[in-house]
Parts: structure tokens; C-alpha cells; sequence
């Protein structure tokens, strides 16, 4: 039997670390969630000896997953080794290729929304950063959400009911995250979006719905948002376009 997936991601956040958890869970693959375990098998602890290059080289970040005696990091990277392994992604080197460069540009969004509250530098808090969040913020929802959704919006009105390939990839498990932190995050912003994403919106209820996905929103390994993560709800950020600056 194959040894469980360890995944090294903070304990209290969703973050990226949730993207991967995605796919374990539709894939129903065993997996340990280090950081969230007791001393002295897990604990960050632990997640920071992995970061450190304890079993092999160091990471510059989290997540991190070990599969067997391999260790990956960077979110894209993980879901490109896992995703053609659990049958989330597409059998050819020309759509596994694709899937990638959508996760990547899913990526580019996540890491903008996280500057919409953080624009200036993670080691400082919000308050520290919140005029300058502000107007990153009114400038995300004016220009780049509409860019960035209107692309995966375009790709749906292409391809169906997937955003690569005829089946279910974790491009598509990535899309309802992200989905569904903007909502969290962005509730105005996003209800006056909603016209001109409703392929995005049918992924993301899709996605919610389908039953292992379903089990585990529902369960105590899901995390819910908060404010320690990388959608966060802050009301005054909660702009719609015609209130930017």
C-alpha cells in the first residue's frame, strides 16, 4: 500500500496550501496534514526543519508535499506532479502543459489579491498598509479581476463545462477555491461581476456539489477563512468599480 501523502503547510490557514488538499480529497488519496498533528510527529516545528532542508534541499516557501522520498514545493509545481497521477488532469504533454499555465495564471491572481491587503510588504500589518491597501484594492476590482475572470470566463464559453480538457482537472478544483475566497473576500465586488461570470459561478457550485468535495467542506479538515490567510474580508476593500479612485 502506498505510503500517505505529507503535506507542510501552516496549521491555521487555508492558503495554498488548500489547493492541494483540493485534490487529495477528490482524489481520495491518504495524505498527512503535518502541521495540524501533535508534537513531536508534527507541529510547525516540523515544518520548519522541512523548510530548512532537513530531508534535502531547503524551500523557500510552503506548501510542501513529500511523496515517498520526494520532496516539491511551490503550489503549480505540486499539482503538476499530482494531478496526472490521481487522473485530475489531462493524459498528453501538450494539456498537462496547458493545465500548468492556467494554474500559473491562477496563481498570478492569488498572489494580487494577497497584495490588495498587503501591498506594500507582508512583514507589516494591515493597519500599517491601509491607505496604500485602499487603492490596490479599488484597483484590483476595477481592472484585474475583470481581467483575470474574464479569461477563465472566455476559456468556459470555449471548451464547456471544464476550463482544460473534457473531464475534471485540478485547474478546476484551483478555479473553485479562488472562486470561492473572492467571494469571501470581495461579496460586493463580486455580486456586481456576477453578470459576466456566470460559467465561472456554475464551476464553482459544480465543484461544491460534487460529493467528496461536499464531504469535506463540510468537515473539520476544512479551514474556514479568516483573516490570517490570503482572502481576507475587509469591508473598505469591498469596493465596486464605480466607487475606485
Amino acid at each position: 500500500m502506498p505510503m500517505p501523502y505529507e503535506l507542510y503547510y501552516w496549521p491555521t490557514v487555508q492558503g495554498r496550501g488548500e489547493f492541494i488538499r483540493l485534490v487529495l480529497e477528490e482524489a481520495q488519496a491518504p495524505y498527512l496534514d503535518i502541521a495540524r498533528l501533535p508534537a513531536p510527529r508534527g507541529g510547525t516545528q516540523v515544518l520548519m526543519k522541512v523548510l530548512a532542508g532537513k530531508d534535502g534541499p531547503p524551500h523557500f516557501a510552503s506548501p510542501v508535499l513529500k511523496s515517498d522520498k520526494l520532496l516539491i514545493s511551490q503550489t503549480p509545481c505540486i499539482l503538476s506532479y499530482i494531478g496526472p497521477r490521481h487522473g485530475l488532469a489531462p493524459k498528453g504533454e501538450p494539456g498537462r502543459l496547458h493545465a500548468l499555465q492556467l494554474q500559473l495564471t491562477l496563481a498570478d491572481l492569488v498572489a494580487e489579491v494577497h497584495d490588495s491587503h498587503h501591498p506594500i510588504a507582508s512583514g507589516l500589518t494591515y493597519e500599517d498598509q491601509r491607505p496604500e491597501a485602499r487603492r490596490r484594492a479599488a484597483h484590483l476590482v476595477k481592472d484585474r479581476l475583470p481581467k483575470f475572470l474574464g479569461y477563465f470566463e472566455q476559456l468556459l464559453a470555449q471548451d464547456g463545462e471544464h476550463l482544460v480538457g473534457r473531464s475534471l482537472s485540478y485547474v478546476d478544483l484551483s478555479a473553485f477555491q479562488v472562486m470561492s475566497g473572492l467571494l469571501y473576500a470581495f461579496p460586493r465586488a463580486m455580486a456586481h461581476l456576477a453578470p459576466q461570470i456566470p460559467r465561472l459561478l456554475s464551476l464553482r457550485e459544480r465543484i461544491a456539489n460534487r460529493p467528496r468535495i461536499q464531504a469535506y467542506l463540510e468537515s473539520e479538515r476544512r479551514l474556514p477563512f479568516n483573516q490570517e490567510g490570503i482572502f481576507r474580508h475587509y469591508p473598505e476593500l469591498d469596493v465596486i468599480d464605480r466607487e475606485a479612485p
